[in-house]
Protein backbone atom coordinates (compact mmCIF):
# COMPACT_ATOMS: atom_id res chain seq x y z
CA UNK A 1 0.00 0.00 0.00
CA UNK A 2 2.90 2.37 1.03
CA UNK A 3 4.55 1.56 -2.66
CA UNK A 4 1.18 2.61 -4.08
CA UNK A 5 1.28 5.65 -2.38
CA UNK A 6 4.56 6.65 -3.55
CA UNK A 7 3.97 6.07 -6.82
CA UNK A 8 0.93 8.17 -6.74
CA UNK A 9 3.04 10.94 -5.27
CA UNK A 10 5.32 10.80 -7.43
CA UNK A 11 3.82 10.64 -10.63
CA UNK A 12 1.66 13.28 -9.30
CA UNK A 13 5.00 15.66 -8.36
CA UNK A 14 5.32 14.27 -12.25
CA UNK A 15 2.37 15.47 -13.95
CA UNK A 16 2.45 19.07 -11.70
CA UNK A 17 6.04 19.95 -13.27
CA UNK A 18 4.58 19.53 -16.41
CA UNK A 19 1.91 21.34 -16.28
CA UNK A 20 4.01 24.18 -14.45
CA UNK A 21 6.33 23.68 -17.57
CA UNK A 22 3.41 24.25 -19.85
CA UNK A 23 2.02 27.32 -18.30
CA UNK A 24 5.49 28.76 -17.70
CA UNK A 25 6.68 28.12 -21.51
CA UNK A 26 3.34 29.04 -23.14
CA UNK A 27 3.09 32.85 -21.22
CA UNK A 28 6.58 33.13 -22.77
CA UNK A 29 5.02 33.06 -25.92
CA UNK A 30 1.84 35.03 -25.58
CA UNK A 31 4.30 38.01 -23.45
CA UNK A 32 7.00 37.83 -26.07
CA UNK A 33 3.79 38.60 -28.75
CA UNK A 34 2.29 41.25 -26.79
CA UNK A 35 4.99 43.17 -25.71
CA UNK A 36 7.34 43.57 -28.62
CA UNK A 37 6.04 44.99 -31.48
CA UNK A 38 8.11 42.99 -33.79
CA UNK A 39 6.06 40.11 -33.30
CA UNK A 40 3.04 42.00 -33.99
CA UNK A 41 2.19 40.41 -37.12
CA UNK A 42 -0.92 38.33 -38.26
CA UNK A 43 1.10 35.10 -38.11
CA UNK A 44 1.60 35.42 -34.82
CA UNK A 45 -1.93 36.40 -33.56
CA UNK A 46 -2.49 32.80 -34.09
CA UNK A 47 0.16 31.45 -32.30
CA UNK A 48 -0.97 33.75 -29.48
CA UNK A 49 -4.38 31.82 -30.16
CA UNK A 50 -2.78 28.53 -29.77
CA UNK A 51 -0.40 29.19 -26.89
CA UNK A 52 -3.89 30.50 -24.82
CA UNK A 53 -5.23 27.15 -25.64
CA UNK A 54 -1.91 24.90 -24.68
CA UNK A 55 -2.21 27.64 -21.15
CA UNK A 56 -5.56 26.50 -20.63
CA UNK A 57 -5.03 22.92 -21.13
CA UNK A 58 -2.09 23.31 -18.36
CA UNK A 59 -3.73 25.33 -15.90
CA UNK A 60 -7.49 23.83 -16.31
CA UNK A 61 -7.32 20.43 -17.78
CA UNK A 62 -4.36 18.98 -16.49
CA UNK A 63 -5.94 19.54 -13.00
CA UNK A 64 -8.72 18.22 -13.75
CA UNK A 65 -7.35 15.39 -15.34
CA UNK A 66 -4.94 14.75 -12.14
CA UNK A 67 -8.04 14.85 -10.18
CA UNK A 68 -10.46 13.14 -12.14
CA UNK A 69 -8.88 10.68 -14.50
CA UNK A 70 -10.09 9.54 -17.80
CA UNK A 71 -10.19 6.09 -16.94
CA UNK A 72 -12.79 6.72 -13.74
CA UNK A 73 -15.11 9.57 -15.67
CA UNK A 74 -15.56 6.92 -18.48
CA UNK A 75 -18.05 5.07 -15.87
CA UNK A 76 -18.82 7.84 -13.58
CA UNK A 77 -19.80 11.18 -15.08
CA UNK A 78 -20.22 12.79 -12.35
CA UNK A 79 -20.38 17.11 -12.48
CA UNK A 80 -16.59 17.42 -12.33
CA UNK A 81 -15.87 14.48 -15.40
CA UNK A 82 -18.37 16.40 -17.42
CA UNK A 83 -16.39 20.06 -16.67
CA UNK A 84 -12.97 18.76 -17.60
CA UNK A 85 -14.32 16.92 -21.11
CA UNK A 86 -16.10 20.29 -21.91
CA UNK A 87 -13.12 21.97 -21.14
CA UNK A 88 -10.94 18.94 -23.18
CA UNK A 89 -13.40 19.47 -26.18
CA UNK A 90 -13.25 22.98 -26.31
CA UNK A 91 -9.46 23.34 -26.14
CA UNK A 92 -8.68 20.17 -28.47
CA UNK A 93 -10.90 21.25 -31.73
CA UNK A 94 -9.30 24.95 -31.14
CA UNK A 95 -6.31 23.60 -31.29
CA UNK A 96 -6.57 21.42 -34.51
CA UNK A 97 -8.62 24.72 -36.39
CA UNK A 98 -5.98 27.42 -35.11
CA UNK A 99 -3.51 25.01 -36.47
CA UNK A 100 -5.83 24.75 -39.88
CA UNK A 101 -5.58 28.60 -39.93
CA UNK A 102 -2.18 28.49 -39.51
CA UNK A 103 -1.80 26.41 -42.89
CA UNK A 104 -4.11 28.49 -44.44
CA UNK A 105 -1.77 32.16 -43.62
CA UNK A 106 1.44 30.08 -44.88
CA UNK A 107 -0.13 28.94 -47.82
CA UNK A 108 -0.74 32.57 -48.73
CA UNK A 109 2.71 33.56 -47.68
CA UNK A 110 4.20 31.16 -49.35
CA UNK A 111 2.03 30.39 -52.76
CA UNK A 112 0.87 33.96 -53.21
CA UNK A 113 3.29 36.20 -51.65
CA UNK A 114 2.23 39.53 -53.51
CA UNK A 115 -1.02 39.82 -52.23
CA UNK A 116 -0.40 38.26 -48.78
CA UNK A 117 -0.17 41.24 -46.89
CA UNK A 118 -3.84 42.57 -48.24
CA UNK A 119 -5.49 39.01 -48.56
CA UNK A 120 -4.55 37.82 -44.64
CA UNK A 121 -4.64 40.32 -42.17
CA UNK A 122 -5.27 41.52 -38.86
CA UNK A 123 -8.95 41.40 -39.13
CA UNK A 124 -8.71 37.96 -41.27
CA UNK A 125 -7.28 36.80 -38.46
CA UNK A 126 -9.44 38.15 -35.81
CA UNK A 127 -12.35 35.93 -38.20
CA UNK A 128 -10.20 33.00 -37.92
CA UNK A 129 -9.64 32.94 -34.13
CA UNK A 130 -13.23 33.83 -33.40
CA UNK A 131 -14.85 31.01 -35.94
CA UNK A 132 -12.21 28.64 -34.30
CA UNK A 133 -13.09 29.26 -30.60
CA UNK A 134 -17.04 29.39 -31.41
CA UNK A 135 -17.11 26.05 -33.72
CA UNK A 136 -14.97 24.45 -30.93
CA UNK A 137 -17.45 25.74 -28.24
CA UNK A 138 -20.32 24.15 -30.52
CA UNK A 139 -18.63 20.88 -30.59
CA UNK A 140 -18.42 20.76 -26.89
CA UNK A 141 -21.83 21.90 -26.48
CA UNK A 142 -22.79 18.92 -28.90
CA UNK A 143 -20.83 16.68 -26.78
CA UNK A 144 -21.92 17.64 -23.67
CA UNK A 145 -26.25 16.88 -24.86
CA UNK A 146 -24.85 13.64 -25.77
CA UNK A 147 -23.32 13.03 -22.35
CA UNK A 148 -26.59 14.29 -20.27
CA UNK A 149 -28.58 11.80 -22.56
CA UNK A 150 -26.62 8.77 -20.93
CA UNK A 151 -27.11 7.38 -17.45
CA UNK A 152 -24.30 5.75 -15.31
CA UNK A 153 -22.30 3.31 -17.72
CA UNK A 154 -22.06 -0.51 -16.19
CA UNK A 155 -19.14 -0.99 -18.11
CA UNK A 156 -18.16 1.73 -20.66
CA UNK A 157 -19.92 4.68 -22.19
CA UNK A 158 -18.50 3.89 -25.63
CA UNK A 159 -22.08 3.63 -27.24
CA UNK A 160 -22.63 6.31 -29.19
CA UNK A 161 -21.19 6.15 -32.59
CA UNK A 162 -22.06 9.79 -33.42
CA UNK A 163 -19.68 10.84 -30.61
CA UNK A 164 -17.19 8.25 -31.34
CA UNK A 165 -17.27 8.83 -35.21
CA UNK A 166 -18.95 11.48 -36.35
CA UNK A 167 -17.45 14.37 -33.51
CA UNK A 168 -13.70 12.85 -34.48
CA UNK A 169 -13.85 12.96 -38.29
CA UNK A 170 -15.55 16.99 -38.20
CA UNK A 171 -13.39 17.81 -35.72
CA UNK A 172 -9.64 16.31 -36.22
CA UNK A 173 -9.78 13.99 -39.37
CA UNK A 174 -11.17 16.16 -42.07
CA UNK A 175 -8.82 19.54 -40.53
CA UNK A 176 -5.98 17.37 -40.81
CA UNK A 177 -6.53 16.09 -43.72
CA UNK A 178 -6.65 19.52 -45.07
CA UNK A 179 -4.00 20.38 -43.54
CA UNK A 180 -2.03 18.10 -45.22
CA UNK A 181 -2.88 19.01 -48.29
CA UNK A 182 -2.40 22.75 -48.00
CA UNK A 183 0.91 22.10 -46.51
CA UNK A 184 1.72 19.32 -49.71
CA UNK A 185 0.73 22.58 -52.02
CA UNK A 186 3.18 24.46 -49.97
CA UNK A 187 6.26 22.25 -50.05
CA UNK A 188 5.27 21.67 -53.81
CA UNK A 189 5.41 25.48 -54.87
CA UNK A 190 8.58 25.80 -53.28
CA UNK A 191 10.08 23.03 -54.82
CA UNK A 192 9.17 25.35 -57.71
CA UNK A 193 10.20 28.01 -56.77
CA UNK A 194 13.90 27.42 -55.27
CA UNK A 195 14.44 25.56 -59.07
CA UNK A 196 13.36 28.89 -60.60
CA UNK A 197 14.78 31.28 -58.34
CA UNK A 198 18.08 31.28 -60.32
CA UNK A 199 16.37 32.65 -63.44
CA UNK A 200 13.79 35.59 -61.05
CA UNK A 201 15.51 38.80 -60.51
CA UNK A 202 12.64 40.44 -59.17
CA UNK A 203 13.01 39.91 -55.51
CA UNK A 204 9.28 40.48 -54.59
CA UNK A 205 8.06 37.47 -56.90
CA UNK A 206 10.28 34.89 -54.70
CA UNK A 207 9.70 34.06 -50.87
CA UNK A 208 11.71 35.55 -48.22
CA UNK A 209 13.67 32.83 -45.97
CA UNK A 210 12.15 33.98 -43.03
CA UNK A 211 8.69 32.46 -44.62
CA UNK A 212 10.36 29.62 -46.04
CA UNK A 213 11.77 29.31 -42.40
CA UNK A 214 8.25 30.10 -40.84
CA UNK A 215 6.58 27.67 -42.87
CA UNK A 216 9.00 25.04 -41.79
CA UNK A 217 8.33 25.36 -38.56
CA UNK A 218 4.69 25.78 -38.04
CA UNK A 219 4.66 22.49 -40.10
CA UNK A 220 6.91 21.02 -37.49
CA UNK A 221 4.39 22.32 -34.86
CA UNK A 222 1.81 20.55 -36.83
CA UNK A 223 3.54 17.44 -37.19
CA UNK A 224 4.09 17.20 -33.30
CA UNK A 225 0.25 17.87 -32.74
CA UNK A 226 -0.24 15.13 -35.16
CA UNK A 227 2.37 12.43 -33.38
CA UNK A 228 0.79 13.13 -30.02
CA UNK A 229 -3.14 13.20 -31.04
CA UNK A 230 -3.36 10.68 -33.54
CA UNK A 231 -3.07 7.74 -31.99
CA UNK A 232 -5.44 8.81 -29.42
CA UNK A 233 -7.90 9.44 -31.65
CA UNK A 234 -7.83 6.20 -33.21
CA UNK A 235 -7.88 4.59 -30.22
CA UNK A 236 -10.92 6.64 -29.59
CA UNK A 237 -12.43 6.00 -32.35
CA UNK A 238 -11.53 1.88 -31.54
CA UNK A 239 -13.24 1.83 -28.64
CA UNK A 240 -16.35 1.15 -30.20
CA UNK A 241 -15.23 -2.88 -30.30
CA UNK A 242 -14.12 -2.62 -27.08
CA UNK A 243 -10.03 -3.06 -28.49
CA UNK A 244 -7.93 -0.84 -26.48
CA UNK A 245 -7.43 -1.27 -22.52
CA UNK A 246 -8.13 1.55 -20.57
CA UNK A 247 -4.51 1.84 -19.27
CA UNK A 248 -3.49 2.50 -23.04
CA UNK A 249 -6.28 5.46 -23.78
CA UNK A 250 -5.26 6.54 -19.86
CA UNK A 251 -1.63 7.07 -21.17
CA UNK A 252 -2.83 8.39 -24.90
CA UNK A 253 -4.63 10.82 -23.00
CA UNK A 254 -1.66 12.56 -21.11
CA UNK A 255 0.36 12.08 -24.29
CA UNK A 256 -1.76 14.21 -25.90
CA UNK A 257 -1.90 16.51 -22.97
CA UNK A 258 1.83 16.96 -22.76
CA UNK A 259 1.84 17.97 -26.50
CA UNK A 260 0.80 21.58 -25.03
CA UNK A 261 4.05 22.00 -23.46
CA UNK A 262 6.03 21.28 -27.07
CA UNK A 263 5.18 24.61 -28.77
CA UNK A 264 7.32 26.86 -26.78
CA UNK A 265 10.34 24.87 -26.96
CA UNK A 266 9.84 24.28 -30.73
CA UNK A 267 9.20 28.39 -31.25
CA UNK A 268 12.58 29.01 -29.08
CA UNK A 269 14.45 26.35 -31.10
CA UNK A 270 13.90 27.39 -35.05
CA UNK A 271 12.94 30.80 -33.96
CA UNK A 272 15.70 33.28 -33.18
CA UNK A 273 13.30 36.15 -32.73
CA UNK A 274 11.59 34.34 -30.14
CA UNK A 275 14.84 33.09 -28.25
CA UNK A 276 15.93 36.49 -27.75
CA UNK A 277 12.74 37.83 -26.79
CA UNK A 278 12.55 34.98 -23.87
CA UNK A 279 15.92 36.00 -23.07
CA UNK A 280 14.75 39.27 -22.20
CA UNK A 281 12.05 38.36 -20.49
CA UNK A 282 13.50 35.96 -18.59
CA UNK A 283 16.42 37.51 -17.35
CA UNK A 284 13.88 40.67 -16.42
CA UNK A 285 15.10 42.79 -18.77
CA UNK A 286 11.93 44.10 -20.12
CA UNK A 287 11.42 45.41 -16.07
CA UNK A 288 14.29 47.78 -16.04
CA UNK A 289 13.18 50.37 -18.97
CA UNK A 290 11.09 50.06 -22.15
CA UNK A 291 12.09 48.05 -24.94
CA UNK A 292 8.72 46.97 -26.79
CA UNK A 293 10.38 48.64 -30.13
CA UNK A 294 13.59 46.11 -29.56
CA UNK A 295 14.70 44.54 -32.81
CA UNK A 296 14.76 41.17 -31.95
CA UNK A 297 17.70 38.81 -34.00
Amino acid sequence: MRKHSTICVLLDIFLGSLSAVMACGNLLVIISIIYFKQLHTPSNYLIISLAVVDLLVGIVVFPFSMSHPLSSCLYYRDLFCKIRDSFDVVLSNTSIFTLCCISVDRYYAVCRPLTYRTEINIRVVSVMILMSWSISTLIAVGFVITELKQEKCIENCFSDVFEKIGIPFFAFYLPVIIMLYIYLRIYLVAQKQARSIQNIMNAGVTVSNGERKATRTLAIVMGAFLICWLPFFLCFSLQLTGSVTMQVYETLNWFTLSNSMLNPFIYAFFYSQFRSAFRMILSGKIFKGDFCNSKLI
